[in-house]
């Protein structure tokens, strides 16, 4: 739930966190509508796995549809109870990073087949590190109408093809 902040555990979370405080005062010193949106392991094509914020997913190919969605979403919202607040933006089900890697695995083998037998070497976890993701959507589904087409697997399987032609 979006109301629920938790204790930040990487420096990464505490600037989001930070984010979402100054928009909180912004809205209310200067009567401004703002509203926050949480992504959760976005991917999909386009997506710039050099970046500064390069999700994890690209970087795995070389975490769509769903964050677009999203964003249009909050670009019209007339909602007066939409605003001034924070969403979660993600499928809504559980995905671990083991779950993410064997996605990869088997859309990639077909791509090339040695694929499938790469045998991941998993590192030591990182403080901070999240070991699976699932993040509430049901505010974003009630004030903003949010209902994702894709979860994780359908979106990477539609996603693969361009990663492979174009992360090289």
């Amino acid at each position: 739930m979006e109301e629920v902040i938790g204790k930040p555990l990487s420096p990464y979370a505490v600037t989001k966190y930070v984010n979402e405080l100054y928009a909180d005062v912004f809205s209310r010193l200067y009567n401004l509508e703002i509203i926050g949106l949480r992504y959760f392991n976005v991917f999909g094509m386009r997506q710039d796995p050099d970046g500064d914020y390069a999700a994890v997913i690209p970087n795995f190919v070389k975490s769509l549809e769903n964050v677009i969605q999203a964003n249009q979403l909050v670009a019209i919202v007339d909602n007066p109870e939409a605003v001034n607040t924070v969403y979660n933006i993600a499928f809504g089900e559980r995905t671990s990073l083991y779950e993410l890697i064997d996605y990869l695995k088997e859309f990639l083998s077909d791509y090339d087949k040695t694929i499938k037998d790469v045998v991941v070497n998993y590192g030591p976890e990182r403080v901070g590190d999240v070991p699976h993701s699932l993040a509430s959507i049901d505010k974003a589904k009630n004030l903003l109408g949010y209902h994702p087409e894709y979860s994780v697997k359908e979106g990477l399987r539609k996603a693969i093809d361009w990663y492979w032609k174009n992360l090289k």
